[in-house]
């Protein structure tokens, strides 16, 4: 039988937008859970150093994630390992079913489920993740100072980071699949005008390889003519596509062309009582103190949502 508990505040995904939006909320005196799969501080605590979050020059992503949590849970967030497989409404509930059958209420929610960056899918990418495989140019791309770099993709992201990475690297080759480039023209003009970017056509990437500590090389393959070589390069970055996670929803939510969850200034979606914030919410960039600053918001227009209601309830009487 399902087991139900019952909060003024779920928090699905414990990644920093989500553990913010946790803090805020249970320092507010509101019963708060945080559901979070896997660990908490999201894609912050497998990423290897931060040195762009204010007060940290230098901090590895796990240590930052584990700092973001304990402050958190002082002020009396609890936080649950499980997997959120759907939400709902229920009237003025706000429902997560989890996957350890277990099903938690609330009046209000907040969605922080991030996004996942498309993985190339070759062998030694996931080996060397972290260890000169990103997925983040303004995270990572200051590790890399006059080291050659790649960057895989063809589209808006990967041309305007790859030209951003080259105030780091000593070369940038960008790699593509195609004999033309995706992305908006005057982005490609830029890219085509900055010298120390090199562009390879018609090739994918069919290994990355290194040694025990660093990617030292990609094992390259023309899709045209089926010629293999070898590029020695510092880094790769990998930009073929970011899906935000969205797939939890029972009721249809307002998102824009990219599947972002679309809301308003108090990050609210378009489903009354659900906000959302980090990555998973559209917005410019998606970086750690974006999502903070959404956590806060949100979680103090919960607080506020929650206010209404229980005003509500009060003139009833």
């Amino acid at each position: 039988m399902d087991q139900e508990k019952r909060y003024d505040v779920i928090i699905v995904g414990g990644g920093p937008g989500g553990l913010c939006a946790g803090m805020y909320s249970a320092r507010a005196r509101r019963k708060t859970v945080c559901l979070e799969k896997y660990l908490p501080g999201g894609q912050i605590a497998v990423t290897g150093e931060v040195e762009d979050y204010p007060g940290f020059e230098h901090i590895s992503g796990a240590e930052l994630g584990m700092k973001f949590t304990e402050h958190a849970k002082k002020f009396g967030l609890e936080i649950e390992m499980d997997e959120v497989l759907e939400v709902y409404c229920e009237g003025e509930d706000r429902v997560a079913r989890c996957a350890s059958g277990a099903i938690y209420r609330a009046k209000a929610m907040i969605v922080s489920t991030g996004g996942s960056p498309t993985k190339l899918g070759v062998a030694g990418e996931l080996e060397y993740s972290g260890k000169g495989v990103s997925y983040c140019a303004i995270c990572d791309g200051a590790f890399f100072r006059d080291k050659v770099i790649a960057v895989v993709g063809g589209g808006d992201a990967a041309v305007e980071e790859g030209a951003f990475l080259t105030k780091f690297g000593s070369r940038v080759y960008l790699i593509h699949r195609r004999d033309q480039l995706r992305a908006q023209k005057i982005i490609q003009k830029r890219a085509f005008d900055n010298p120390k970017m090199e562009f390879i056509w018609d090739t994918v990437v069919e290994s990355v390889n290194g040694d025990d500590r660093n990617v030292t090389d990609l094992s390259l393959r023309n899709v045209k003519t089926g010629e293999r070589r070898k590029l020695d390069v510092g880094a790769l970055f990998v930009y073929v596509g970011f899906r935000p996670n969205t797939g939890i929803f029972r009721e249809p939510i307002k998102v824009d062309a990219g599947g972002y969850i679309i809301t308003d200034s108090r990050m609210e979606t378009s489903i009354p009582g659900i906000f959302a914030c980090g990555d998973v919410r559209s917005q410019l960039v998606r970086q750690v103190t974006n999502a903070v600053g959404d956590g806060t918001t949100a979680a103090v227009a919960a607080e506020k949502y929650i206010e209404t209601l229980e005003d509500r309830h009060a003139n009833r009487v």
